[in-house]
């Protein structure tokens, strides 16, 4: 089945241009086809490969050398394929699509690199990278959250507007920006592969940071798969709500097996936040957490519920 497009593509980036031609160092010749647009900033051009800058808004941070020699080999016999989108800053092109190819063009000491200018603000450079990496499935799920992070709280936008922009649910994003809620320790296991995201979402079901770190350093001492780890998180759950002063003189309604534990899981993934199921013989509560405005409008929508 072919992957769903994202819901700007690789259009946003390219503008509807043309790839360009195999080529190494040689001028670039006229790409053959319809007639360019009159806007100029869409034109293929070439540049020097020292004027080019990585950018800072760039969500990508970990780069495989292993690949990017593997790209530098497919250079060397095909030419830059595709052009770098950049813009102009401070006299230098900043990159906004295309670390990968240039990085592999430094590898090849190439002198020039096919480039096309966009005129671009910081959130449409941030939007464009996180659409490439995405499209591409090039980003680590850290690197995805803090991508969609940085959207909203450096431009303000609300997760329903990020869900548009990136071509994502809007569940998609909640669920992604919630790891960033695991503690450091936490979140270098998920980063070095030491732990899946799968694991990352159980342990966010405990409700403290010591207890999480506990039961991502069990995991990896025992090697525990996702179903494992839900039992675990039960227990842990159990534990803390046994020694919680407020629950002295009322029994603990907490899950109590891996079944409770999915169900909960299955509930924080519809509503992209916290959620607390307890359960006892058939009784309990359902706890569902908020952390902005934005959130309980979304949790009400879900819900069906009108808060006018």
């Amino acid at each position: 089945m072919s992957k769903p497009a994202l819901g700007r593509g690789l259009g946003a980036l390219l503008g509807g241009q043309p790839p360009l031609p195999p080529t190494r160092t040689a001028p670039a010749e006229p790409v053959a086809g319809p007639p360019p647009a009159p806007d100029t900033c869409e034109r293929v051009e070439r540049v020097p490969l020292n004027r080019v800058r990585a950018s800072a808004l760039q969500p990508r941070k970990e780069f495989s050398d292993e690949a990017l020699k593997e790209l530098a080999d497919s250079i060397r016999e095909q030419g830059i394929v595709q052009p770098l989108i950049v813009r102009e800053r401070n006299g230098l092109y900043e990159l906004i699509a295309g670390e990968r190819r240039w990085r592999a063009a430094q590898l090849l000491h190439l002198p020039e690199v096919p480039v096309i200018v966009r005129i671009a603000d910081d959130r449409t450079v941030l939007e464009l990278a996180l659409i490439e990496n995405l499209q591409r499935e090039n980003l680590n799920a850290l690197e995805e959250a803090l991508g969609y992070a940085q959207l909203g709280e450096q431009f303000q936008l609300t997760q329903e507007e990020i869900a548009v922009k990136v071509g994502k649910s809007r569940a998609a994003v909640a669920n992604a920006t919630r790891l960033l809620k695991l503690p450091a320790p936490v979140q270098n296991l998920l980063r070095a592969n030491r732990i899946s995201v799968g694991h990352a979402k159980v342990i966010l079901g405990l409700p403290d940071e010591k207890s999480q770190q506990h039961a991502a350093e069990r995991i990896v001492k025992d090697g525990l798969n996702v179903r494992q780890t839900e039992g675990l998180v039960a227990k842990l759950q159990a534990r803390a709500a046994k020694h919680s002063p407020e629950n002295v003189k009322t029994p603990a309604l907490v899950p109590i097996d891996a079944n409770i534990g999915r169900l909960e899981e299955k509930l924080r993934e519809k509503f992209g936040t916290k959620v607390q199921l307890k359960y006892v013989q058939g009784k309990g509560a359902l706890e569902i957490s908020f952390f902005s405005d934005d959130e309980l409008q979304r949790v009400l929508e879900i819900l069906g519920v009108n808060a006018d």
